[in-house]
């Protein structure tokens, strides 16, 4: 496997034809059918209020805010029958770390979700978890073991950002730190489940600070082996208070070369995600030489990233004519990367 420096070396390259094509001969290796996946879920985020003030975020509502709401749960109902309509399989529910919901509220709405629907829980990310923990006074294991037990199926990679501390402290000095983030995962994978990594770059970090987030996620993979996929997108500068900061948002070219140097880094696990939430569905098709044998989900409904100022959108066709233009066959998957539906 290729080692820390030399993929730094890789970031620091000028050749990023010759980078996608390494990253492209290991996507080739791991998926040899020439098969890129997709999925139909449904973001549903269940609550904005929250007390973390992260500055790359303009979803959030602080505590009182007129604005600031909890979906009902005939709310969160509907959203999930409208999904299967539409022929989803999952649910990707996720919200802002409010200071009142205590881990009865979660059990209870699983439970409900689960009595109704035949559909798949990918929620919560590590920051959501820590906090429902230390409002209802639990140990992380325990938490984890009660929200399974309740009716979560998966854990999403969210929250991760930039797993180094000192990148941590300036955008989101409040949220889970970098152990944290670390410890929710290998618990999860203790308990049997399975869970996403994500990376949010872009935000000022450096390149070592970067490489210390892929150091990080291919030692948590090497050591349990429970992430299905990694998924790396950018910073979306336009709405928040950290783009003042940070005033341009990573370029294609940046966005590409990370994507294969993630595939080529992370030979580890199985699936790398290319982005059209963030880059569009042209960046998202070029990545898919680039190591990307996933394109995400139609998204259906997602408010988080928009916010922050990402304006693309695509329906399952659009998202199966960019594969298949793309020269692979087009399969949707199941949250946990099972492709049951070959159509």
């Amino acid at each position: 496997m290729l080692t820390r420096e030399q993929a730094l070396d890789l970031f620091q390259s000028d050749d990023l034809i010759g980078i996608g094509m390494e990253a492209d001969a290991i996507r080739r290796r791991l998926h040899p059918g020439g098969v890129v996946t997709y999925i139909i879920d449904r973001n549903i985020n269940y609550t904005n209020v929250c007390t973390e003030y992260c500055s790359f975020c303009a979803f959030y509502r602080p505590v009182g805010h007129k604005e600031g709401y909890i979906q009902p749960k005939e709310v969160i109902f509907q959203k999930i029958q409208e999904t299967i309509d539409l022929g989803g399989t999952g649910i990707l529910m996720q919200g802002g770390l409010h200071p009142d919901l205590k881990i009865e509220w979660y059990e209870d709405l699983m439970r409900s979700i689960k009595q109704r629907f035949t559909i798949h829980l990918h929620c919560f990310s590590a920051p959501e978890i820590t906090n429902i923990a230390a409002i209802s006074g639990l140990g992380l294991r325990d938490t984890i073991a009660r929200l399974r037990d309740a009716g979560l199926d998966s854990i999403p990679g969210g929250g991760a950002e930039i797993l180094d501390d000192a990148v941590r402290h300036r955008i989101s000095r409040l949220k889970c730190n970098t152990q944290e983030w670390v410890d929710v995962h290998r618990t999860a994978h203790q308990l049997g489940m399975r869970t996403t990594a994500t990376m949010m770059f872009g935000c000022g970090e450096t390149l070592e600070q970067r490489m210390n987030h892929l150091e990080l996620v291919r030692n948590l993979q090497e050591e349990m082996g429970g992430f299905t996929a990694f998924i790396p997108w950018t910073f979306q500068r336009e709405n928040t208070s950290l783009g003042r900061f940070v005033k341009e948002e990573a370029t294609a070219v940046e966005y590409l070369k990370t994507l294969a140097v993630s595939r080529i880094y992370l030979e580890n696990i199985l699936n790398v995600q290319s982005s059209w939430v963030t880059q569009g569905l042209k960046t998202c098709q070029v990545g898919l030489r680039f190591g990307g044998n996933d394109v995400g989900s139609i998204m259906i409904e997602e408010n988080v990233v928009s916010a922050a100022g990402a304006h693309n959108h695509a329906t399952e066709e659009d998202l199966r004519r960019m594969i298949r233009d793309a020269g692979f066959v087009p399969k949707q998957r199941d949250t946990l990367y099972r492709r049951y539906f070959l159509n």
